[in-house]
């Protein structure tokens, strides 16, 4: 039986054993809820992470953390522009509809899952300032996208001109935020620019179960909490995730597997070849493949997901070995 080699997601990944020791050492009696130790670290250790006054609140999933961020940012009659193959669209099940309380969101288009002040215009701008359209309240945006780019520091603060000048919310989904950091190279502020929420993934990069949601206006932390709450996501042994997120956060281990994923992929992406759909600027792949293809790498033990029509998405992850990534570069130039 052939050894399957996974590239399917970065949520397939193990937890780091950095985490499993951090969440051994928080295993002791302590205040519940968010009231020990290692949640009240949160907001000072973000706050030296991203060179600003912040406030960060533990969740258990990326889909709270998006869906509690955007819920700061718009009222129930509102609406939230966000790119239509954004996550909160496609991967969500209709929970930013539930947690907004029937917020809409105005889908817009733009290359490789971006959007420009131009995309959101062009949807923003019909909407007749009058109670009988949805308003839109704030943009979404996802660092790094769906298809693996990355916003650069210039990018975001036009997003962020534009944001402030329409009087918008920016929120930004970074569920792989680590990979944005490390393919961008420049500081974690940087890749975050202006946005006023961040959710800040941790579990594709080497986490358990464990989000940070970071708000940039560190008086919106009690109405989130509140939130949190009311949505079944205050956990009583939160110290649990607290434990993860600052593990990740000691010694820069967060870049440091990003680091790893992203080299990963652009060791497999060299061997493209004009096959590429997208720039690999993290650590994803979206690779045009035949069926013929597919049944080949398959059949040659390696795991990935079909991605409609003739691409194929392959995803490293903070522990992927080189000697796979290797072996699929080989196998894809072979074709």
């Amino acid at each position: 039986m052939t050894t399957r080699i996974p590239f399917m997601s970065d949520n397939a990944a193990p937890v780091h054993p950095k985490v499993w020791e951090a969440m051994r050492a928080a295993d002791e009696t302590a205040s519940p809820y968010d009231g020990d130790k290692l949640s009240q670290a949160l907001d000072e250790r973000f706050s030296e992470l991203f060179g600003r006054d912040c406030a960060a609140v533990w969740v258990a999933s990326g889909t709270a953390a998006n869906c509690l961020a955007l819920a700061t940012l718009c009222q129930p009659h509102g609406g939230v522009i966000c790119h239509r193959e954004a996550h909160i669209e496609v991967d969500e099940g209709g929970a930013p509809g539930f947690f907004l309380h029937g917020a809409k969101l105005i889908l817009a288009d733009g290359a490789a899952a971006k959007l420009t002040p131009a995309d959101i215009a062009a949807v923003a701008d019909p909407i007749r300032n009058d109670v009988h359209q949805v308003q839109p309240h704030a943009i979404s945006i996802t660092q790094a996208s769906e298809y693996g780019c990355t916003y650069s520091p210039a990018e975001l603060a036009a997003l962020g001109d534009y944001a402030q000048a329409r009087g918008l919310g920016l929120h930004m989904d970074g569920a792989r935020f680590a990979n944005a950091v490390a393919g961008l190279d420049c500081a974690p502020r940087d890749a975050v620019g202006p946005c006023d929420t961040l959710s800040f993934g941790f579990i594709k990069n080497g986490g358990m179960g464990a989000e940070a949601l970071v708000l940039f206006d560190p008086q919106q932390a009690d109405l989130v909490k509140y939130r949190r709450k009311r949505a079944g996501h205050l956990q009583c042994k939160g110290r649990y995730l607290a434990a993860q997120i600052l593990a990740m956060l000691d010694g820069d281990l967060w870049l440091e597997n990003a680091r790893a994923a992203n080299t990963a992929a652009a060791e497999i992406a060299g061997a493209c070849d004009g096959r590429l759909m997208y720039p690999v600027e993290a650590n994803e792949l979206f690779v045009r493949l035949s069926a013929a293809d597919r049944d080949i790498l398959r059949a040659r033990g390696f795991d990935f997901y079909d991605w409609g029509g003739d691409a194929a998405r392959f995803v490293t992850a903070w522990n992927t070995r080189a000697d796979d990534a290797v072996a699929l570069a080989r196998a894809i130039a072979a074709l």
